[in-house]
């Protein structure tokens, strides 16, 4: 190979270098945003989350009062938390709700059906005790399947404090969308009367059919 095959070679392998460096850098630059609307929506959602809490200890105290009024027992209404402020359960008379943010490892986008993909943090609400439904789960998959499959609401919070939330309730698919000051206090109440307000009906098993 002459000097001027060489210089061929080392000029094309340059060009490829630029190549990959300018898309890399496109990949990198991507991420970084992704990576900040991550760390702004974290700290959007611990401030809402805290509020969250807030709010369901004022229900259950309200509750107290209203349930002592009228000779009921109010032993088994209460708050529970974890120490990380990431888990919170509401426990009404046979009624138990939880909220948490213990789904947030990594930066997720909402889907939007205009293509419109809002990277957000979530809180979601489950009916149950969050500790009970994710026991004995073998891992972080199994837990989100877990927290899915008794999920009542989710609540997606996005980067910026002056963007609106968007809140959806599972079973009837109603969205919201509603401001950050404001989301706390809403999605308490309305987890807390969607799941009061229903009714916990008999189990039935199988029943044979006789023709008469």
């Amino acid at each position: 190979m002459n000097n001027f095959e060489s210089f061929d070679n080392s000029e094309t392998a340059t060009k490829k270098d630029i190549v990959i460096q300018e898309r890399v850098d496109l990949v990198s630059s991507h991420m970084y945003k992704q990576f900040l609307d991550y760390q702004h929506s974290t700290v959007n959602t611990n401030d809402i989350f805290a509020k969250m809490v807030e709010c369901l200890e004022l229900v259950a105290d309200n509750l107290k009062q209203s349930f002592n009024s009228r000779g009921v027992t109010t032993q088994n209404i209460y708050v529970e938390t974890d120490a990380l402020k990431s888990v919170a359960v509401l426990n009404i008379l046979w009624h138990k709700m939880s909220f948490t943010t213990r789904c947030n490892f990594l930066p997720q986008a909402l889907y939007r059906a205009d293509k419109r993909h809002i990277l957000s943090n979530r809180i979601i609400a489950l009916k149950g005790n969050y500790n009970e439904i994710i026991k004995d789960a073998k891992d972080r998959e199994e837990e989100m399947e877990r927290l899915l499959a008794n999920e009542i609401a989710s609540l997606y919070i996005p980067a910026e404090q002056i963007q609106r939330c968007i809140f959806i309730m599972k079973h009837s698919e109603q969205e919201y969308t509603i401001n950050q000051t404001d989301a706390p206090r809403e999605v308490v109440l309305k987890v807390v009367e969607t799941v009061c307000g229903d009714y916990i009906y008999h189990q039935e098993g199988f029943t044979k059919k006789f023709n008469v």
